[in-house]
């Protein structure tokens, strides 16, 4: 069995426009986890459950009341940083996409900058800055996002990171010659 280290390095022979280290199937964002200890249970388990009938009514296209839900959920426990964050997204899907931003700030803000809430806060918060043109925020976000375990968000730090774009293409043109000879005049 090969190691994390040596899957690293066939990834980076294989697939040389993604960052080394990314290994296929190995997202670190899934095992990360909220400290949810200093909230009191039965308030942490009633903001729970509004988050979720939250994010099942914006599924449903019913975003007023997700906005509604994730509202209570934050009076319950304004210092909680996920009701924050899943109501940026309601925010997001309505088209308001200030408030939305001001709700990941305040995510990531009350997380620490930790945690699964504070990895997925970074992510949307680089997304909607990347949309807006804003590509040094962005990239801060991702790189923030991938350090936590994202692997999307080390995606795109990789792609709006010019340096790293050009040395990708640099060496994916070298394995390209390597690979076919003949097509690039070498003999």
């Amino acid at each position: 069995m090969a190691s994390a280290h040596d899957r690293a390095v066939l990834q980076a022979i294989f697939n040389p426009t993604t960052p080394f280290g990314d290994i296929p199937g190995l997202n670190q964002e899934e095992e990360l986890i909220d400290d949810d200890s200093g909230f009191d249970t039965e308030l942490l388990k009633q903001v729970k459950e509004l988050e979720m009938w939250g994010v099942s009514a914006a599924e449903a296209g019913d975003l007023q009341a997700a906005l509604q839900l994730f509202s209570q959920a934050i009076q319950i426990l304004p210092q909680r940083a996920s009701a924050y964050n899943n109501r940026a997204q309601a925010l997001r899907l309505q088209g308001n996409t200030a408030g939305a931003l001001e709700d990941l700030d305040q995510a990531v803000s009350l997380s620490g900058s930790t945690g699964r809430t504070a990895c997925q806060a970074l992510v949307q918060r680089g997304l909607l800055r990347r949309l807006a043109c804003q590509n040094d925020g962005a990239r801060e976000d991702f790189e923030k996002a991938a350090a936590l375990g994202s692997e999307f968000a080390r995606q795109q730090a990789v792609v709006l990171n010019p340096y790293a774009a050009l040395c990708n293409k640099m060496l994916s043109e070298v394995i390209n010659k390597l690979r076919n000879p003949e097509a690039s005049g070498m003999q």
